[in-house]
């Protein structure tokens, strides 16, 4: 079953359930995705749609830290329902040692040097993590990496 086929058998059954909150989410989500297969013009893979989820994944964390900040502790709880509802669909995340090891591989073979190279292990690494794990914490991993962490 495809990713957007469980996201359709998902929506119906929340439906049935009279689950608003996850109605709502999974019908912006499979909304996003309408749209950007509109764009391409053709059917998203699940790689694609992965990046349509990762790309709410960002946003919903960046709400819950702005939430947080402001003290809106029941906007934050919202968002962080909504980024669990959509990290369900996401492959599992990469934990920080194996994203570590990753990161040494692929210094390795673009043969990095320095900082003056982050660009090209970001540009290699980050279709290898892709809706594994967040670029924040790539990039923070990349840097301590290359500074010989």
């Amino acid at each position: 079953m495809s990713l957007f086929e469980r996201l359709e058998n998902d929506f119906k059954e929340a439906l049935k359930a009279r689950d608003d909150r996850r109605v709502s989410i999974l019908r912006m989500l499979k909304a996003a995705i309408k749209n950007r297969e509109i764009e391409k013009g053709a059917s998203l893979s699940d790689e694609e749609i992965y990046g349509v989820l990762s790309s709410f994944v960002k946003r919903a964390r960046e709400s819950i830290d702005q939430f947080s900040k402001g003290g809106r502790t029941d906007l934050a709880e919202k968002e962080r329902e909504e980024l669990r509802i959509i990290q369900a669909y996401l492959p599992e995340q990469l934990s920080e040692e194996e994203l570590k090891g990753m990161v040494r591989e692929v210094i390795e073979e673009v043969g990095a040097s320095g900082m003056g190279d982050l660009g090209r292990v970001m540009k290699v690494i980050m279709p290898r993590v892709k809706g594994r794990a967040d670029g924040r914490m790539v990039n923070t991993i990349v840097k301590e990496v290359l500074q010989g962490g």
